[in-house]
């Protein structure tokens, strides 16, 4: 999983690009993370107590949920939890791969301590 971290200098914006199957990675961290430490430092301990382990824990956002079980991190958009049967066109499947992204603990937690530290600096 390759990614790149970067700030806008004009109106201090961040942006969180990663390569194609894990962009809803990216979209999390701007949109649900952020520069709250608070939640970095939950969603690390949380990491921690549930490496093998069979448990799940769970926190919706705003837009993407945050999934951790079975030592595999799920970021998906919230509309996937829809009940609504309503199927997107074909040429429309590649955006719905955008909002669902699957990494193990041990990426996933290199991804927010790499995010913690740029949005650190920055």
């Amino acid at each position: 999983m390759d990614y790149d971290f970067k700030k806008n200098t004009l109106d201090g914006s961040y942006h969180a690009v990663f390569s194609m199957g894990h962009e809803a990675l990216g979209r999390w961290l701007v949109e649900e993370i952020g520069k709250d430490f608070d939640k970095m430092d939950t969603v690390m301990s949380q990491l921690g107590a549930l490496k093998n382990s069979t448990q799940e824990w769970r926190v919706i956002g705003d837009e993407l949920t945050l999934t951790l079980q079975d030592n595999e991190a799920v970021i998906q958009a919230n509309y996937l939890f829809s009940e609504d049967d309503t199927e997107l066109e074909d040429d429309m499947d590649f955006y719905d791969e955008e909002a669902m992204a699957v990494c193990g603990f041990e990426d996933f937690a290199q991804v927010l301590t790499a995010w913690r530290g740029f949005v650190t600096r920055f």
